[in-house]
């Protein structure tokens, strides 16, 4: 369950982070998506050991 958590943090933060590096250009939109992604699976992890663990 908390690599679900961990899933769908990665997955949100980095599509919002793609979005927000697109208009820069290609190369920004994957280092902003990846580093969003990276945020995504740390908050996901903490919000499942908070609530559920």
């Amino acid at each position: 369950m908390r690599g679900i958590f961990s899933f769908i943090g990665a997955t949100v933060l980095g599509s919002i982070g793609w979005t927000i590096g697109k208009y820069v250009g290609f190369g920004t939109a994957i280092v902003v998506s990846c580093i969003g992604s990276g945020f995504g699976m740390y908050w996901g992890r903490r919000l499942f050991d908070e609530w559920l663990g």
